[in-house]
């Protein structure tokens, strides 16, 4: 971790040795710290299994904290960011040495002078999903339950193409896999997606990804294709609204015509009285009956409802003090308190934010 530190110390060091003829490099930084209250009170401090973010019961941590450098000639593009905090220790777990540290690593260059078309490569953000790590740009501090399992970030390439107005913008993918840095499990197969996003008007934004791709080792690999479609709506300065709706499918078996589904719709409004509070509220469910994503050991498998609140307040535009309260409720008692099995699960998260 410290050799990574000093390598982006130099980097942004060097930019600012040239800063004066044509400033190029950017470092910037984001500390996010939080307590969690779980009213099931596990007593491992772990809150329930299909929740990767804030995901510590009962202790002030810090979910994420990067470093990152930046740097845009205008025809060749790179980043590279560190990271630390129990968002990268759940996320990256299954990553082999130094690379569980690394939120963002990527290298790009423009490939017409004429047009906006982009290869890059490397390690960054996922193309699936409104709601990224950075907590202080979601509507809510904690992630919905598709976002949480769906990739946070992915490895491979991809070829973007945005129109000159920047009303629609073409990612098309090729990726090591479902979230994933390094090949493993004698996964050998790759993976693709794209992504379209169309902004008609300033207000709107309609997104649709997709996944396409096979799990498991190559002897018994099985094909997934997952969809993530949402919409939001900037009504006014003050209120906001989001659609989502993730649908995926995976063989059962390899070779097989047999389908198992997980479906996911997710709703948000938020509300700014000024640009110091906010309130937003989330419904959202989750239903995945054969454990393509969440296994439980219940005749309806994971099949859940969940609910939140939460309330912003940003003393400065680039600081942000949250307050969450969230309940799940599933047909089945998949959750634990006091060692036996329930079928709800109530949370409170605070948190601090600052990027710099």
């Amino acid at each position: 971790m410290k050799k990574f530190i000093l390598i982006i110390a130099a980097f942004a060091a060097t930019g600012n040795l040239f800063a004066q003829e044509q400033p190029k490099i950017k470092v910037s930084g984001y500390v996010e710290a939080y307590y969690g209250y779980d009213f099931n009170k596990p007593a491992d401090h772990n809150r329930p299994g299909f929740i990767y973010s804030h995901n510590r019961h009962n202790e002030v941590n810090l979910n994420l904290a990067f470093i990152k450098a930046n740097y845009d000639s205008g025809n060749i593009r790179a980043n590279v960011a560190v990271m630390a905090g129990t968002y990268a220790n759940a996320n990256l777990a299954a990553e082999p040495g130094v690379l569980k540290n690394i939120y963002e690593a990527n290298a790009g260059i423009k490939l017409s002078k004429s047009q906006n078309l982009w290869l890059d490569a490397g390690i960054f953000s996922s193309h699936i999903g409104f709601e990224s790590a950075i907590s202080k740009d979601c509507w809510v501090l904690t992630r919905n339950i598709s976002s949480e399992n769906t990739p946070y970030f992915e490895s491979g390439a991809k070829l973007t193409y945005g129109t000159p107005d920047g009303k629609f913008t073409a990612v098309l993918l090729y990726l090591n896999g479902w979230q994933r840095i390094s090949r493993q499990n004698n996964n050998n197969k790759p993976a693709g997606g794209v992504q379209l996003t169309w902004k008609p008007v300033e207000k709107i934004t309609v997104n649709y990804s997709n996944y396409l791709g096979k799990e498991g080792a190559d002897s018994v690999a099985v094909t997934r294709f997952y969809h993530n479609l949402y919409g939001i709506y900037q009504v006014n300065d003050h209120f906001g609204v989001t659609l989502g709706l993730d649908y995926g499918t995976q063989q059962k078996t390899k070779g097989s015509s047999e389908r198992s589904q997980v479906i996911s719709p997710v709703a948000i409004a938020q509300y700014k009285f000024n640009p110091q509070w906010a309130v937003a509220a989330r419904a959202e469910y989750y239903k995945d009956k054969d454990g393509i994503f969440i296994p439980v050991s219940t005749p309806n498998g994971f099949k859940t409802t969940g609910y939140s609140l939460n309330l912003d307040y940003s003393p400065v535009s680039n600081a942000v003090v949250r307050l969450e309260g969230k309940l799940y409720n599933s047909k089945d008692k998949i959750f634990i308190r006091d060692k036996n099995p329930v079928n709800y699960s109530a949370l409170v998260t605070a948190s601090i934010a600052v990027s710099f």
